[in-house]
């Protein structure tokens, strides 16, 4: 495949970042959106009999802002720009109500060949404990 010009708005070492504090709102709104009613996020009587010992936050959220991290940074790229393809995502603790949750995304890798950039992603909450992390990948056009 050959490079795509585009491939030059992007170097190692380029980052981006976003923070929200999870509200209740948050939580109920996205079980809605995608169907995932598990008790766990919306039974408090149930989660307490979790080892999460309340309520947690979906992690589809956690994902959901690094996705918008990827927004941002596939808007870089002009006409026909770039997308986000792919999450390799691992959840290392909960998310609650009320945590504020920043999902960073640092360029680690640039395949030019494959006009991919792949980032490190993370998630951390308001106390500095990774909530998730991994790698993601944008495809430029």
């Amino acid at each position: 495949m050959t490079k795509r010009a585009h491939m030059d708005l992007y170097a190692v070492g380029d980052h981006g970042e976003v923070a929200k504090t999870v509200s209740e709102y948050d939580i109920y709104g996205l079980a809605g959106i995608v169907g995932d009613f598990y008790a766990v996020h919306l039974n408090e009587e149930y989660a307490k009999t979790t080892r999460f010992g309340k309520r947690i936050a979906q992690g589809s959220l956690s994902v959901g802002f690094l996705s918008a991290v990827m927004g941002h940074m596939a808007a870089r790229a002009p006409h026909p720009g770039a997308v986000s393809y792919r999450y390799d995502i691992t959840f290392r603790a909960p998310a609650y109500a009320g945590d504020t949750l920043t999902a960073r995304l640092d360029l680690i890798e640039k395949d030019d060949e494959n006009n991919t950039c792949i980032f490190k992603a993370a998630v951390t909450n308001h106390e500095g404990t990774v909530v998730a992390d991994g790698r993601t990948y944008l495809k430029v056009l």
